[in-house]
């Protein structure tokens, strides 16, 4: 069915004028118009047709003085759960759009139209009517980047005459046909990398970037096929601000190439004779690796693309900000080259480190590591923090991925003892810090004696913030050099556990426990002929790197669970609460 409604029409107007303006736009329609009273219907011989005259028209050719508005003819028996949206921003990611249409019901269905325009257009199917109703009052006129959204319902002939259909029609669960990358773009030759491109402008040149009304930042997201994001109200004063750029590896490339040609030309054109090097952001966590062993990778690059690199020192990152500032010095040429075998270090590191996490996210349980914010994430508008806000606090209030609320833990972890100025940081600082960023109590434990070579530091929360926590103590000792640049930071931890549960821990002939140190590639080890202490709970000790020594912890945890669930008395048949056990 293509019938359209043309709304908003003059009195004035006759058939002739319909039939001079279709003509004139090369619109072919399949009937005579019929012209009533401020609106008009016409059919169209197909879809296109029908979606060419909304595109072309509406909201955009005036007729004896007024602005057509053109969209489908539905009758209110078909007003149902079917929306179309248009005019959508070419380079608005489908994440975003997913989200946005989510809060008015579920989206049992979302499709792109293909088009000749520059905007993206999108069929949506609601599970109910009323959802759809609010999607249209709520969306239709609304502005998205400087593009006005418009809604209108699309003919369901499917539609029963009377009342909405409670949860919807089945078969619709699907999500459509597979998108990529962002609407107005269709399917892209390579899909849009994980990580984005972040680089450091200095303020005065981000007008000119972005352009009067926008037009020069609309402009590169179009040639480049990029979605870039400006933090300029980050840092207030701040002389330089971040610029995020998501796309594919030669998307944001050729954005960058772009900026850094924008901020040349506007230097020119101020007289600003300092020179403007390319600053990439990039995590921690990658640093190492794009360095290189004795900064032989580092030298290749400078060397290939003769540039001269440096990278921001360590004592720069703090736990709200990990990422380092690499600085590229060269012509623009030869910091775009810079720029692709950089990223290309950073990609490759971010998906070996991906593929371990989720590697060990699928052997960890109770814990989604994607979720605990510790590494970069390629969500759009990734910002220099760690995690979007402090977890909720260690005792009790934490609620555990997948598992509701966990109850606290409690682990005891050995740290050198010179390490322990460190840990603590200036006037207490860092220790609190970490304590506010883990969502965790922290506390180090007075010495043991004078020549006390370990210091133990006393950790409480559920699994995440033990996670948090234990992982930021062991990167912390790295950094701080107190193990060698090629070895790996391993750690004791002690964990209690009630004195029934050590045989489980431990397995019939050791059982257990090998096949724990077998899969953790940690050192677990229940010492004989421990005393209990005096809430009857003997000593375990974990020894190896972090995630070794995070996986042995949770999987010890995971036998615990199992124990106590055996523990607790089954309930008997029928209404009847379980009787207590006779002494």
């Amino acid at each position: 069915m293509n019938k359209l409604y043309i709304g908003n029409v003059s009195a004035e107007a006759s058939e002739e004028d319909f039939e001079t303006i279709f003509e004139q736009w090369k619109i072919p329609h399949s009937g005579p118009f019929l012209v009533k009273t401020g609106y008009a219907f016409v059919d169209c011989p197909d879809e296109k047709a029908a979606m060419k005259a909304i595109d072309v028209l509406s909201g955009k050719v005036e007729l004896h003085g007024k602005v057509l508005e053109v969209e489908h003819s539905v009758p209110k028996r078909q007003r149902s759960c079917k929306l179309q949206i248009r005019n959508i921003p070419p380079h608005m990611q489908w994440e975003v759009l997913d989200g946005m249409l989510a809060q008015y019901g579920a989206v049992e269905s979302c499709e792109q139209v293909n088009t000749d325009t520059e905007t993206a257009v999108v069929n949506v199917r609601y599970a109910a009517k009323d959802q759809a109703r609010l999607a249209m009052e709520k969306l239709n006129g609304s502005m998205m980047e400087n593009y006005a959204l418009k809604v209108s319902y699309i003919p369901d002939e499917t539609a029963a005459p009377e009342g909405p259909s409670v949860g919807g029609r089945r078969g619709f669960n699907t999500r459509g046909t597979p998108r990529s990358g962002s609407p107005g773009l269709g399917a892209r030759p390579k899909l849009q990398s994980d990580i984005p491109l972040r680089i450091l402008v200095p303020t005065q040149f981000v007008g000119a970037i972005i352009g009067k009304e926008g037009a020069t930042i609309r402009n590169i997201t179009k040639q480049t096929h990029s979605k870039i994001d400006i933090h300029r109200k980050e840092n207030a004063g701040a002389a330089e601000k971040p610029i995020t750029i998501h796309s594919t590896p030669e998307g944001c490339s050729n954005a960058c190439t772009t900026i850094m040609e924008i901020m040349q030309k506007e230097a020119l054109d101020t007289k600003f004779t300092e020179e403007i090097p390319l600053k990439i952001l990039a995590h921690n966590n990658f640093v190492g690796r794009l360095i290189g062993k004795e900064g032989r990778n580092l030298k290749k690059i400078e060397q290939d693309t003769g540039t001269k690199i440096t990278i921001s020192p360590l004592q720069d990152l703090t736990l709200y900000n990990p990422e380092r500032t690499i600085t590229v010095k060269g012509s623009i040429e030869a910091c775009a080259r810079a720029e692709e075998e950089v990223m290309k270090k950073v990609r490759e590191s971010y998906d070996s480190d991906m593929a371990a996490m989720n590697l060990q996210s699928n052997l960890i349980p109770g814990l989604n590591l994607n979720a605990l914010g510790l590494f970069p994430s390629g969500a759009p508008g990734m910002g220099p923090s760690m995690s979007s806000g402090p977890p909720p606090g260690a005792h009790g209030g934490c609620s555990s991925f997948g598992q509701g609320h966990p109850e606290s833990e409690t682990v005891h972890l050995f740290i050198p003892a010179l390490a322990v100025g460190a840990i603590i940081g200036k006037q207490g600082q860092h220790i609190k810090q970490l304590s506010h960023f883990a969502g965790a109590s922290i506390k180090i434990a007075p010495a043991e004696g004078m020549d006390a070579k370990q210091r133990m530091v006393i950790i409480i929360g559920p699994p995440e913030a033990q996670f948090k926590a234990q992982c930021r103590i062991f990167g912390k000792l790295k950094e701080e050099n107190f193990f060698g640049p090629k070895e790996e930071v391993k750690l004791e931890a002690h964990i209690k556990v009630p004195s029934f549960a050590a045989g489980r821990v431990i397995g019939k002939g050791g059982k257990t426990v090998n096949e724990l140190q077998n899969l953790t590639c940690a050192e677990v080890v229940v010492p004989r002929d421990q005393t209990p202490d005096e809430n009857d709970q003997v000593i375990v000790k974990i020894s190896g790197h972090f995630f070794a020594c995070q996986l042995a912890q949770r999987k010890i945890q995971e036998i615990l669970a199992q124990v106590r669930r055996q523990q607790q008395p089954k309930p008997t048949s029928g209404a009847q609460p379980p009787q207590p056990r006779r002494k």
